[in-house]
């Protein structure tokens, strides 16, 4: 007949305590009474029944069964005195550095998700706002992220309304309008599966556009409108244009200050544009080495094609300083500035252009140009010759192909 473990003082005895009622003494772990009163804060039994109470020990957890503690020693434990949980050492304990850096990874991608988000309704608002008649001229392609595309970007000469550029003197009605502009800026970007490449063309590229003749190639735009533009350029480089560009001036100084600005080498730069700040105009002046510019400074330095302190200056000299601003605000985009600020910058970047694009696949070229690297500035270098009494640059056919092979091959 086994025996009961409460009539001696075996390993088998269970793992509990008991304490007698009232003043009454402490019994042991095998029920019998012993001496003294219930610990302080064990709760009182009164009226009929059995005059203890029974207290179970604390279960061991995982990390006491691997350091191999039986219950008896986790009562132990439990009882040594110092903060229990919720005290001081359990916050301490708490707050590791594992812990904070889980924090801190949760805060960084929420941040970016909140700025993702603030991208796409902002590109979604601006969908669609494509000038007419550019759309015919596009050539379907497979994801910018896994496949190459060919876009390209054309920056405007026609003055904002509002902001920067709005108050210069000498301006008339048409100096404002978007379809009586020329393109300031021609650069075809090949973008996607881990390319990236650029080629710009010279706004002065003598070129033949159909029902005007022998014209400068920014004429294209005034006098047909953007279909007219991507027809004359696809046939000036024998390109298919996946897809279309047109930088907004009017809010190009915002976004560029929305991430800090960017930083660009130039060389001697003495910029008077439209009379320079005394007329309304602007006026740059920057010394040979690196330079952090702010969105207005960036704005002229892209418009820059006359520089008094160096003659020499030409439209190819604008175009380098164009594809630098391009890399410095891909550049800028990683620093810290930027990333505090990023749901601003998210918000603003779709109001810089007008494209066919909607917000995932330019989310893509975004992500395809960092992919792809920063490339070197190219040019389509020319013959600088007078035309009708006009300054314009003779392309050479053998110079174009091998350029543009260059841009499709590397």
């Amino acid at each position: 007949m086994p025996k009961d473990p409460r009539q001696n003082g075996g390993s088998d005895e269970p793992q509990y305590r008991v304490y007698r009622g009232g003043s009454s003494g402490v019994g042991t772990r095998s029920g019998r009474a012993g001496q003294g009163a219930p610990p302080e804060g064990a709760p009182q039994r009164s009226g009929p029944g059995p005059d203890y109470q029974t207290y179970r020990s604390q279960p061991r957890g995982l990390l006491a069964r691997l350091r191999g503690e039986s219950d008896a020693d986790a009562v132990r434990r439990n009882e040594r005195p110092g903060p229990k949980r919720g005290g001081r050492r359990s916050l301490r304990r708490g707050w590791t550095w594992r812990r904070a850096l889980k924090y801190v990874v949760l805060a960084v991608v929420a941040w970016v998700a909140l700025s993702v988000v603030l991208f796409l309704i902002s590109a979604q608002e601006r969908s669609g706002d494509l000038p007419a008649g550019a759309s015919s001229q596009l050539t379907s392609s497979g994801p910018i992220l896994t496949s190459a595309n060919t876009v390209l970007i054309l920056g405007l000469d026609n003055r904002p309304t509002t902001g920067a550029g709005s108050k210069e003197g000498g301006l008339q009605a048409s100096d404002f309008s978007e379809k009586d502009a020329n393109t300031d800026t021609i650069m075809l970007w090949r973008i996607g599966g881990g390319t990236s490449r650029r080629l710009s063309i010279p706004r002065d590229t003598l070129v033949n556009i159909p029902g005007l003749g022998e014209s400068k190639i920014n004429a294209a735009w005034s006098y047909g409108g953007p279909a007219l533009a991507l027809k004359v350029i696809k046939r000036f480089t024998g390109l298919q244009i996946n897809h279309l560009i047109v930088v907004d001036l009017a809010n190009f100084p915002k976004f560029i200050d929305d991430i800090g600005g960017v930083t660009v080498k130039t060389p001697r730069i003495c910029s008077n544009i439209s009379g320079g700040v005394k007329q309304g105009g602007f006026t740059l002046d920057l010394r040979p080495g690196d330079h952090h510019l702010d969105g207005i400074q960036a704005l002229v330095l892209a418009r820059t094609r006359d520089n008094s302190c160096n003659p020499a200056y030409n439209d190819l000299n604008r175009e380098a300083m164009q594809q630098q601003i391009l890399n410095g605000i891909k550049s800028q985009l990683f620093t810290p500035y930027a990333f505090f600020h990023l749901p601003w910058a998210a918000w603003d970047a779709p109001g810089v252009i007008q494209t066919d694009m909607g917000g995932l696949s330019l989310l893509q070229l975004f992500l395809a140009s960092e992919m792809g690297g920063s490339p070197p500035s190219q040019l389509l270098k020319e013959t600088g010759s007078i035309y009708n009494g006009a300054d314009v640059l003779l392309p050479s056919p053998a110079n174009v192909r091998a350029q543009v092979k260059k841009l499709l091959n590397g």
